[in-house]
């Protein structure tokens, strides 16, 4: 695979990669309910997100909702199954922004991982680091780094024997590894996530 070629320049990065299957990025449908989705994860365990998100579709009888019927959901309706205040006024703000702006997957497929996160980082409750991670996993985008993500911070230092102290020093560095991984920088850091939870 072209990507495994390629980041298996970098001698340290290839150990890794020895040592795990080659992955293969897919893209989702219904950009609006994977950013939902990621909003109720946040602050959460993977088992607790899962319960909290699985209820969440329970009231639209287990069928993936339509941004407008999401925004038709009054927010003491969803905090009635668990959301704080917060993630019940942000999922209605992710889904009127969506509305508003008249926004589709191939709409979002059309435009650059900047344009993507510049748009949609306007939302309330929507960061960076959601956006990278909706590039990456929803997109299917190839070639994104998240450097403020903990466990890719983690393996980076751990790898390539950062000094973590300094974090404004640390991440000019992860930045400069990472520059080497382009166009696959989405791949590495699938696999320095995978490698930091074996």
């Amino acid at each position: 695979m072209e990507h495994v070629k390629h980041l298996s320049k970098d001698k340290r990065l290839k150990k890794i990669l020895e040592k795990q299957e080659p992955l293969i990025l897919h893209k989702r449908k219904k950009v609006y309910l994977r950013l939902c989705a990621s909003i109720l994860s946040q602050q959460l365990s993977t088992k607790v997100a899962k319960v909290l998100y699985q209820r969440f579709l329970d009231l639209f009888n287990g069928k993936e909702p339509t941004a407008q019927q999401i925004l038709e959901v009054p927010a003491e309706k969803y905090r009635s199954i668990g959301f704080s205040n917060a993630k019940a006024s942000y999922v209605h703000n992710v889904c009127k922004f969506f509305i508003e702006h008249k926004l589709t997957d191939s709409k979002l497929d059309k435009m650059s991982n900047e344009e993507i996160i510049d748009l949609l980082t306007q939302i309330k409750g929507i960061g960076r680091w959601t956006v990278e991670m909706i590039l990456m996993f929803t997109l299917g985008r190839e070639d994104v780094f998240a450097v403020d993500d903990l466990g890719i911070q983690q393996s980076i230092t751990k790898l390539y024997k950062l000094d973590a102290s300094d974090k404004k020093k640390m991440k000019e560095k992860m930045l400069l590894i990472s520059e080497k991984w382009s166009p696959y920088r989405t791949y590495a850091c699938r696999y320095l996530w995978d490698w930091k939870d074996k």
